[in-house]
C-alpha cells in the first residue's frame, strides 16, 4: 500500500503540500512512538464540516468585490477548498448580527406578521452561493433568544427565560422560519433547541434548566417539528463540554424527550474534556454527537499559528470521542472581528480587511482542511492504538472507497518521528515542529 503525505508546517511555509508517494516497509519499526491502525474495528460515521452563515458573516461577505466573493465561496465549499457540506444559521439575531431583531411584531401570538425579508438581504443570498457547490448542504438552525415579549426579562439580551404561556408560540416560530427558508429553496437538516442555554450574555441569550429544555422538546418543539417534517433532526444542549453529561442525561433519560432528540450538540469554550463526549455516547449509544460552534475569542488573530493548532487539537479530540460532524462559527469577519452588535469581537478562518481590501487566510483554515478535504461523508473512524509524545495528536478513518486517512498534529517545537503500523508493516513518518499532516493510504 502506498502513502501520500500532505503537510502544513509553520516554519517551512508548506500549506497542504503534497510530498512524494512512499510505501510501507516490511516488519514493524518499534523504536519510535507508534500509531497502530486496525480498520476492522470501526466507530462513528462522518457527516461533514461546515461554518456559520451569521448576519455578520454575510454582511461582511457582501462588502467584498464580486471576484472576492467567488474566491471565498470557492475556498469554503468547493472540493479544491475546504469542501464544506454543512452550515449553521441563527433564527433571527445573535451577537454576530448588526443588532437585535426578530421576524414578528411585538405580541403577535398568531405570527401573522412573520417576515423573513431581513435574511433576504445577506444571509439567504450567501447560502445560495454556497449551494452552487453543495446542492445538498446540511443546514442547522439555532435560536439565541425568543422575541423579548416571550421572555421573563422582556428583552432579548441578558438571559431571561421563555415564558410558559409562549412555549407553543415559540415552537410554531421555528416552523415558520423553516417553512419560509424552504420556500426560498433552502431546506434544513437539523435544529438545536437553544444556543448556550446556560449562559447569561450581554447579547441575545435565554436560559433553560435541563428540565425546562427536556420539557420544551418533549411537549412542544418535538411534536410541532415532527408534524412539519418527520425527518428533521433535533439536537439538545448546544453548549460546552464541561457539563454535557448531566444535561444529556436529564433530557435523554426521559422516554418522550428521547424520542424527539436525534442527538446532542456542543461547543468548545471553557473545556477540552473530550472524554465527556464518550461518556454521553456510552450512556446513549443510539444518539449522535455534533460540534456546532467554536471560535477564537478576543478579536481577530491574523496569521497566528496557535489558533490553527487549537482547531486541529479540538477536531482530533472530538472525533476520537464519537463526534460525527463539525461546524465552525463565522465563515468570514472583518478586520475588527465583527460586526458584532455588543462588540464581542472574534477571529475566523477567513478575515476581510476593509482598509486594504485584502482577504486574510488564517492558520485555522489550513488546519480544518487537513480533515475536511480528505474525509468523505460516511467515512468510519477506525481503531488506532497510540503511544504518542505529549503535544502530538492523531485520529484515523476509512473512507467508503476503502482508502485510509490518518491525521497527525505536532503542536511541539521539536521534530518527531512516528512509526505508523498497518498489517505488520510500518512506515516512519517525520513531523516538522508545529505541523499537521494528512496521510492517505491506498
Amino acid at each position: 500500500m502506498q502513502i501520500t503525505k500532505i503537510q502544513t508546517a509553520r516554519d517551512t511555509l508548506e500549506r497542504w503540500h503534497q510530498h512524494p508517494t512512499e510505501h510501507f516497509d516490511q516488519g514493524v519499526e518499534s523504536n519510535y512512538p507508534m500509531i497502530v491502525l486496525n480498520p476492522k474495528i470501526t466507530y462513528q460515521s462522518h457527516i461533514g464540516f461546515g461554518g456559520a452563515f451569521t448576519e455578520a458573516a454575510a454582511y461582511t461577505f457582501f462588502e467584498l468585490s464580486v471576484d472576492q466573493q467567488h474566491e471565498v465561496i470557492q475556498k469554503y465549499f468547493s472540493k479544491e477548498g475546504l469542501n464544506y457540506t454543512m452550515g449553521r444559521t441563527a433564527i433571527h439575531s445573535s451577537d454576530f448580527a448588526l443588532g437585535n431583531y426578530t421576524y414578528v411584531a411585538d405580541h403577535d401570538e398568531t405570527l401573522n406578521t412573520f417576515d423573513l425579508s431581513r435574511e433576504d438581504q445577506f444571509v439567504v443570498p450567501m447560502i445560495k452561493k454556497a449551494m452552487v457547490y453543495q446542492k445538498k448542504l446540511k443546514l442547522l438552525a439555532s435560536p439565541w433568544s425568543p422575541p423579548a415579549w416571550m421572555k421573563t426579562n422582556q428583552e432579548m439580551n441578558h438571559g431571561g427565560s421563555l415564558l410558559a404561556k409562549y412555549r407553543q408560540t415559540w415552537a410554531n416560530y421555528f416552523v415558520k422560519y423553516l417553512s419560509e427558508m424552504k420556500s426560498r429553496g433552502i431546506p434544513f437538516w437539523a435544529v438545536t433547541i437553544q444556543n448556550e442555554p446556560q449562559a447569561v450574555q450581554t447579547w441575545d441569550s435565554c436560559i433553560y434548566s435541563a428540565e425546562e429544555e427536556r420539557d420544551f422538546v418533549k411537549d412542544y418543539l418535538g411534536p410541532t417539528l415532527h408534524t412539519f417534517d418527520p425527518e428533521l433532526k433535533i439536537l439538545g444542549w448546544d453548549h460546552n463540554r464541561d457539563i454535557i453529561i448531566p444535561r444529556a442525561n436529564t433530557m435523554l433519560s426521559d422516554q418522550k424527550a428521547n424520542k424527539y432528540l436525534w442527538g446532542i450538540a456542543h461547543h468548545w469554550y471553557v473545556s477540552e474534556a473530550f472524554e465527556n463526549l464518550s461518556i454521553v455516547k456510552s450512556l446513549f449509544p443510539d444518539k449522535h454527537l455534533v460540534f456546532t460552534e467554536g471560535c477564537i475569542e478576543g478579536g481577530p488573530k491574523p496569521h497566528a499559528w496557535n489558533t490553527g493548532e487549537r482547531y486541529g487539537r479540538n477536531i482530533i479530540g472530538d472525533f476520537n470521542n464519537h463526534v460525527e460532524g463539525w461546524i465552525d462559527w463565522n465563515l468570514i469577519l472583518n478586520e475588527e472581528g465583527g460586526p458584532n452588535h455588543v462588540k464581542n469581537y472574534c477571529d475566523a478562518p477567513i478575515l476581510y480587511d476593509r482598509k486594504t481590501k485584502e482577504i486574510i487566510i488564517n492558520s485555522s483554515y489550513y488546519y480544518i482542511g487537513h480533515f475536511s478535504r480528505y474525509l468523505k461523508e460516511h467515512a468510519k473512524r477506525i481503531s488506532s492504538v497510540m503511544n504518542l509524545p505529549q503535544g502530538v495528536y492523531s485520529v484515523s478513518y476509512q473512507n467508503p472507497d476503502q482508502e485510509l486517512i490518518v491525521v497527525i498534529q505536532n503542536e511541539t517545537s521539536n521534530h518527531h518521528s512516528i512509526s505508523l503500523v498497518l498489517d505488520s508493516k510500518s512506515k516512519v513518518i517525520h513531523l516538522e515542529p508545529h505541523s499537521i499532516v494528512t496521510l492517505i493510504i491506498n
